[in-house]
C-alpha cells in the first residue's frame, strides 16, 4: 500500500534512478531521508556570493548541522587558569576549616608545585574552564591519577564544542586558520603529555576528514590521527582510511609519505598502548 514511508523510499528512488520508478507519486512527500549534500551545497552557495562581492555570507552547515551566530569568543582565553569564583575570607576560612577540616578544597590556581599536587590529590577542584586542563601540566598528571569521568565528560565536551566553531575547513567565513592550528597543537600536545587519544578529537577527525581538503592544517591534522584511541571498531575503515584513501591517491608525494608517517606513528601508540596493559607473563 501507499504507506508514508513507502513514498519516501520510492521518492528517492525516482530522484537518482527514474526509470525505476513508472507510478506517479505524492508532490509533498514526509521526509525520511536527510540529504547528504547539505554541507556542500552551503559551502558552495557561500563562495558563490562571496565572489560576487555579496557582503552576507551564508554559514556552512557543520557537519550536518547549522551553525549558531559568531560569539566573537576566542579559544586561547579559556586556556587560563581562572580565579576561584567565591572566595572567602581568612577568618571566615580558619572557621570552616575547624568545621569541615576534612573536606576542605584546595584552590586549583595555588597549584605550582609537584609536591602541592601530591599533598592535595584528593582536595583539588577543576576549574570551570576545562580548556586551562590543556596547558597545565599538573592538571594534567592529575587527570593521570583520578580516573574521575566527570572530568572527561567535561573536557570533552568543551573541546568537541571548540573544534566544531573553529573548524577553518567547516566554517565558510573562518579566516582564523592560524588560531585553530595553534588549537590543533595545544591538543596534540596534551595527547602526548597524557599518551592516550581524546575521543573528543577521535569524533572531531571521523566527521571533518570527508570534508577535508588536505592542506588546511595538514601537520596539526595528521599529527592527531596519529593519537586516535585503540578500538576495534570496524568504522575506522570507512571514516578515517577511506577518506584518507581518496586524498592518498589524488594528492602530491609529500603527502603521501606524511599520511603513512602519520599512520605508522599511529600503529606504534597502539603497540605501547597494548604493552601497557599486556599481562606480564606474556611480556615476551
Amino acid at each position: 500500500g501507499m504507506q508514508p514511508h513507502l513514498q519516501a523510499l520510492l521518492s528517492l528512488y525516482k530522484l537518482f534512478c527514474p526509470e525505476l520508478v513508472t507510478i506517479t507519486l505524492p508532490t509533498k512527500t514526509k521526509t525520511y531521508f536527510k540529504s547528504s549534500e547539505g554541507p556542500w551545497k552551503a559551502t558552495m552557495n557561500a563562495v558563490r556570493q562571496r565572489n560576487q562581492g555579496s557582503s552576507f555570507l551564508t554559514r556552512a552547515v557543520f557537519l550536518g548541522t547549522a551553525q549558531p551566530q559568531s560569539r566573537k569568543r576566542k579559544w586561547n582565553t579559556q586556556l587560563v587558569l581562572p580565579a576561584s569564583s567565591a572566595r572567602i575570607s581568612e577568618e571566615g576560612m580558619e572557621k570552616y576549616c575547624d568545621l569541615f577540616s576534612t573536606d576542605q578544597t584546595f584552590p586549583v590556581e595555588q597549584l605550582q608545585t609537584f609536591p602541592q599536587l601530591l599533598q592535595n590529590l584528593h582536595r583539588l577542584e577543576f576549574p570551570s574552564q576545562m580548556g586551562s586542563v590543556l596547558t597545565n601540566p599538573l592538571l594534567l598528571h592529575y587527570m593521570n591519577c583520578i580516573k574521575d569521568e566527570s572530568i572527561y565528560l567535561r573536557l570533552y565536551y568543551w573541546m568537541g564544542q571548540m573544534l566544531q566553531e573553529e573548524c577553518s575547513w567547516c566554517v565558510v567565513d573562518n579566516t582564523t586558520e592560524t588560531e585553530f592550528k595553534s588549537f590543533l597543537e595545544t591538543i596534540y600536545k596534551g595527547e602526548c603529555f597524557l599518551q592516550e587519544g581524546f575521543s573528543a578529537c577521535e569524533e572531531f577527525l571521523y566527521k571533518s576528514l570527508p570534508l577535508w581538503d588536505g592542506s588546511s592544517c595538514r601537520p596539526e591534522v595528521l599529527r592527531l590521527v596519529s593519537w586516535i584511541p585503540l578500538s576495534s571498531s570496524p568504522e575506522i575503515r570507512s571514516y578515517l582510511y577511506g577518506p584518507l584513501a581518496q586524498l592518498f591517491f589524488t594528492s602530491s608525494l609529500y603527502f603521501k609519505c606524511s599520511v603513512l608517517e602519520s599512520l605508522k606513528e599511529l600503529l606504534e601508540n597502539w603497540l605501547n598502548c597494548n604493552v601497557i596493559h599486556m599481562d606480564p607473563e606474556f611480556h615476551s
